[in-house]
């Protein structure tokens, strides 16, 4: 779909006369004809492009860009006041109802049931629509402004493609100073989540720890992760915060940028990337060291971190443990210049954790400084990226993060340049994303944002019924394993990684995908017609684009309407129309005033494809190219040309019926077949795979599980073909020691037989457990081996009887 096209169909009805007059614009590039059209030449040359052109067109541009900016920030404004005069309304609510004393504590004392009245649950039901109905104006503010901005930067590489006069690096200025596409509506979603949280519980919320940082020292969690592309973010926030919460760290200050921002560097051996590769393939025992912050460059507690896989096999789980420690005290603490104990002795002064706790603590800093001491591990990456978490306070069941602005950045000295010098953090950049001091070569922006769904139910309990909606959505993608430190080393580090993730193919692929109908933010009585698998900024055709839009109707369709006069002197459509007032006539004739409008009614093709013909001279029954058009009939020519052809066709289906039981019956494995319903939701429908191949000197990394028991089963297999080789080995000298000439040659045909046997299963079991100590993909089947064996079997029985069978003629 042209951009367009899909700015018509996406566009907000209340909104239309705001939007970037992007057709009009388009109209404007093109410059008069220098001669008038004429039959011969309907598409004369037009006039160049010269500089009054560009003087009007960019007048134009400026019109329009001052349109949509003016109305971005009236609506903000407007969503800014209704925000606060909700906040006011739902605090009165609240407020009359604990001074009414509606509300009495539980009988089990730990939360507080509601004793609504009419009046007050009525309150509170207008309250959650007026909320619901903010939401919604925030969602479309959203998409009108990532509209309005992808049409400025489609008109302007429009024009600067077919004028050959480059507006781009100008216009770029000017969307500076009227920058109505960096609006941040965090905060707004903040206090949407705070106020459709006090409402639906009524006044209230759950209580509990929101500190999901510092206070947490050792936890396990089970982590989903999906990417999110930057157009359904917003959206995505909205939908989750009507289910769950925004978690807030330090709900007594305002909300401020800073304070969703979490970076994070990462170490390793540059010279084995051991800790790299551990975490790549997934082996036991694989750990990953990082230090982390919150906040801005400022702040002075730094959280050092180290997680740990397990293998499913071990019965353990991944484990993530960490502790605090104040920045000045990095350097010397990672240089072994100071003790565990000198770290940890104000917390044993303060007494505020017990001797336990603090000697867990003491023991894993102790780990830790070894590893990067022996190890000689250095800052190889930083991840950036600005967090908004979802989450029940106190209760962690079901928590859901969404990372936006994903940046790594190279943290390293490898290269002979200065990055971070001696200091564990390089100190020119903070938190200023996009972080456009760097140059390219230290920067990898990620394309998307990165959802985490992180669920911790008890056996025989499901998620929350809207967990899987979200997840099986329009909107994410889901991208197992991903992980920052990997995507980051990789991308920033290519000449020394050689072994990639397996989502790397996947960053060439448009991840968005047509709309989960029914699914999403919409106004009651509002739906959305427009597909998020459309990518409006991939649009090079310019001519086609033209051409299209065009011949285009205001629904959106490219076909002609049967009404139209234009259509006239088309065969085809005057065909068609008769064949509708025929089909009208027939309906008229069998009494149906009024065509039927029931689901199972037949369409306009179906019903005149049952009209009857009534003048067969003027409508062929077919068009052959084998027919004679000279007048004769061909059916007199040759009598036996069509039971020929019947022939022909049953002898065919006879070979395909005989070819399929062949197949059917033959000693090999068969894919086992999906039914179609089934093969779209487990494969996803129709998706074009695109092969991808890895940069040369480099490997795509695919995850496989290999546990003990595999292992065994390769064993189990091997000792299945001795145990067969040991009994045809058997049968072999039975009829060696017992038999006469003809069972001498049998013994041979099943002594060669048995050896085959043994030596076969002993390379497959060779070849089988490198494989799989390599943890390679590959096809460990044995689609060969049991065929072999039964013909090989067959053969010797076929041959000890035709021996017997030769010595008794001979008798």
């Amino acid at each position: 779909m042209h951009f367009g096209q899909q700015l018509r169909t996406s566009l907000i009805k209340d909104y239309y006369y705001y939007y970037i007059a992007y057709d009009d614009l388009k109209n404007r590039l093109k410059t008069p004809y220098e001669t008038d059209p004429t039959p011969d030449h309907p598409n004369p040359k037009r006039r160049p492009w010269d500089e009054n052109d560009e003087k009007a067109f960019v007048g134009e541009l400026e019109a329009e860009l001052d349109k949509v900016f003016t109305f971005q920030r009236v609506k903000t404004e407007e969503v800014t006041r209704r925000l606060r005069a909700s906040e006011r309304e739902v605090a009165e609510v609240i407020d009359r109802v604990e001074k009414t004393g509606q509300r009495r504590p539980a009988a089990n004392g730990n939360s507080l049931d509601q004793d609504l009245d009419e009046d007050s649950e009525e309150d509170f039901l207008l309250l959650e629509y007026d909320i619901n109905d903010i939401i919604a104006d925030v969602h479309d503010l959203a998409q009108f402004t990532r509209l309005n901005y992808t049409g400025f930067q489609k008109i302007i590489k429009k024009h600067d493609k077919q004028t050959q006069w480059h507006l781009k690096p100008v216009f770029a200025t000017r969307l500076k100073a009227k920058p109505f596409f960096k609006d941040n509506y965090d905060a707004m979603i903040v206090k949407l989540s705070k106020l459709y949280d006090d409402v639906r519980t009524r006044g209230n919320p759950a209580k509990g720890d929101s500190a999901a940082g510092g206070g947490q020292q050792n936890f396990v969690r089970q982590t989903t992760k999906y990417w999110v592309h930057q157009d359904n973010i917003t959206e995505l926030k909205l939908i989750i915060l009507k289910h769950l919460p925004v978690l807030v760290f330090n709900p007594s200050k305002e909300f401020e940028a800073k304070d969703s921002a979490i970076s994070s560097i990462y170490y390793d051996n540059p010279e084995t990337w051991e800790l790299y590769t551990g975490r790549l393939k997934k082996t036991e025992g694989a750990e990953a060291i990082r230090l982390r912050w919150y906040g801005g460059m400022d702040t002075e507690t730094i959280f050092i971190e180290r997680k740990t896989h397990r293998e499913d096999w071990t019965g353990e789980k991944s484990v993530k443990a960490r502790f605090s420690l104040k920045e000045k005290k990095v350097n010397d603490f990672l240089e072994g210049k100071i003790t565990v104990e000198n770290v940890f002795e104000k917390m044993r002064k303060d007494g505020k954790k017990s001797e336990k706790e603090i000697a867990d603590l003491e023991q894993l800093a102790r780990e830790i400084q070894y590893r990067v001491i022996k190890r000689k591990l250095v800052p190889v990456t930083r991840s950036f990226y600005n967090r908004t978490a979802f989450q029940l306070p106190g209760d962690a069941r079901v928590r859901i993060s969404l990372d936006t602005e994903l940046t790594m950045v190279r943290e390293d000295n490898m290269d002979g340049r200065d990055r971070a010098g001696k200091n564990w953090r390089r100190m020119d950049i903070g938190i200023d994303y996009p972080f456009s001091q760097l140059r390219p070569e230290d920067v990898e922006r990620f394309p998307y944002a990165v959802l985490e769904v992180k669920l911790q139910t008890t056996e025989g309990n499901e998620p929350p019924a809207w967990v899987p909606e979200l997840i099986g959505s329009h909107l994410v993608e889901a991208v197992p394993k991903f992980s920052k430190f990997i995507h980051g080393t990789a991308t920033l580090m290519p000449t020394r990684i050689s072994l990639l993730p397996f989502w790397m193919p996947q960053m060439d692929v448009d991840i968005r995908k047509p709309i989960t109908r029914g699914f999403g933010i919409q106004r009651p009585g509002q739906t959305a017609s427009y597909s998020t698998s459309d990518d409006p900024l991939e649009d090079d055709s310019d001519d086609d684009d033209d051409n299209a839009e065009d011949k285009q109707d205001p629904s959106g369709t490219n076909h002609k309407r049967l009404d139209n006069t234009d259509a006239e002197s088309d065969p085809n459509i005057r065909r068609l129309r008769e064949a509708r007032d025929a089909m009208e006539e027939y309906d008229l004739a069998r009494g149906m005033d009024e065509p039927p409008t029931t689901a199972n009614a037949l369409d306009i093709e179906e019903r005149i494809a049952n009209v009857p013909i009534t003048n067969t001279d003027d409508y062929p029954l077919y068009d052959s190219d084998d027919e004679d058009h000279s007048g004769h009939d061909t059916t007199q020519k040759n009598a036996w040309f069509w039971p020929r052809k019947d022939f022909e066709h049953h002898i065919v289906r006879a070979r395909d019926y005989l070819w399929r039981g062949l197949r059917a019956v033959a000693p090999v494995p068969h894919p086992t077949q999906i039914p179609p319903s089934t093969k779209d939701n487990v494969l996803g429908g129709n998706v074009e795979a695109k092969r991808f191949r890895a940069p040369k000197g480099k490997r795509i990394h695919v995850p496989v599980r290999v546990e003990p028991k595999v292992y065994f089963a390769a064993e189990r297999t091997f000792l299945s073909w001795l145990e067969f080789g040991i009994y045809l080995g058997t049968i072999a000298v039975g009829l060696l020691n017992f038999g006469d000439n003809v069972g001498f040659y049998s013994a041979w045909a099943f002594t060669v037989l048995a050896c085959a046997t043994l030596l076969y299963s002993a390379g497959l079991y060779l070849w089988r457990v490198r494989m799989i100590r390599r943890r390679r993909a590959v096809r460990y089947h044995d689609a060969i081996g049991p065929s072999l064996l039964c013909a090989g079997l067959l053969i010797s029985v076929v041959i000890n009887f035709a021996l017997v069978l030769a010595g008794g003629k001979k008798e």
